[in-house]
């Protein structure tokens, strides 16, 4: 018999908040991907439960307090496709922000439901502990709008959730003996309808919202002592090119960071808990509605909880074969 420990082999969909319709911040979050063994395959069968929460504040005064609660499964199906492993993932993500406005302005607290994403991966275990995966998906327009009142009530908190956003994620990982992760993870985020508009009075309105495809990547290097985890992490971001020439694109404004930090983790074996902090080190300025530079540098945390909810032989206990974020046969 053997005993079981959990993995971290998913994918996660996490808000990222954009200040103005003038520029909109990335669909998939960047950091998102993290301390996951997001290229090898689970074992066939195994249903596991992650909730990955995050909160930030860009360095500036008065920016807002933005978190996210990202709740997923993802599923290792039986089935396989070009010698792939076919597992199924679907998230529902919100996203809260909490202002802290100059004196008189009153604060507000928001809560937003994401854009739910539906996707499946294909992932290969390539031997020696090398492993690659392909994720394709979509964020599907069906998140509440959100607004924190800004010009008038009902301006959209997420403009860049008006329109279908397909994913593909690209990820390679490397656990040799059990005892490292190393993990790359690119992901495209491709607009579906670039001139989206919200529904109801207020999208009409406001009319279309410019959205700009996107690349993330997400990279971690952590190595194992007995149930510990420990290791630096970076993750950066950036807009593809807009059509200039359209109107609606003249004054778009770029977004892209890179942010450095580390990660701890514990596996008690059942369940594992994780946690990181990373900082932009670089961070496009964007321009406020009143036409003044703005920085964007923040600081970000990360807590992490993954936990099986289902294995053929989840009762089992005995010693596991060598890997600390890969459950083995």
């Amino acid at each position: 018999m053997q005993k079981r420990r959990t993995t971290l082999r998913v994918v996660t969909a996490c808000p990222s908040i954009a200040a103005s319709t003038a520029y909109a911040a990335p669909v998939t979050r960047p950091g998102e991907q993290i301390g996951l063994t997001a290229g090898y395959p689970l074992p066939t069968g195994v249903v596991i439960a992650v909730d990955t929460f995050t909160v930030g504040r860009a360095d500036r005064p008065n920016a807002p307090d933005t978190m996210g609660n990202i709740p997923f499964l993802v599923w290792a199906s039986p089935y396989k496709l070009f010698g792939a492993q076919i597992q199924p993932v679907v998230s529902f993500p919100t996203l809260f922000v909490n202002t802290r406005n100059p004196t008189p302005l009153p604060n507000r607290d928001v809560s937003v439901m994401y854009n739910p994403l539906v996707a499946n991966i294909l992932a290969w275990n390539l031997g020696n502990g090398f492993g690659v995966s392909y994720l394709l998906g979509a964020y599907l327009p069906f998140s509440d709008r959100g607004s924190l009142g800004a010009g008038f009530a009902g301006t959209p908190l997420l403009p860049q959730l008006a329109s279908t956003t397909i994913r593909q994620t690209f990820s390679a990982t490397y656990v040799g003996d059990g005892s490292y992760n190393i993990s790359a993870s690119l992901s495209h985020g491709l607009t579906v309808d670039p001139r989206a508009r919200f529904g109801g009075r207020v999208g009409q309105a406001l009319g279309p919202i410019g959205q700009a495809d996107g690349l993330n990547l997400d990279l971690t290097l952590v190595k194992k002592f007995g149930k510990f985890e420990i290791g630096p992490i970076a993750y950066g971001s950036l807009d593809l090119a807009v059509d200039r020439s359209d109107p609606l694109y003249r004054n778009y404004q770029k977004t892209g960071q890179l942010a450095v930090g580390g990660l701890v983790g514990y596996n008690f074996d059942r369940f594992i808990v994780q946690a990181y902090v990373a900082r932009d080190v670089v961070a496009r300025q964007t321009r406020t509605r009143t036409g003044q530079l703005q920085d964007n540098e923040e600081t970000r945390g990360w807590f992490r909880l993954v936990l099986p909810l289902y294995a053929p032989n989840m009762g089992q206990t005995a010693e596991a074969a060598p890997s600390p974020l890969v459950w083995k046969d």
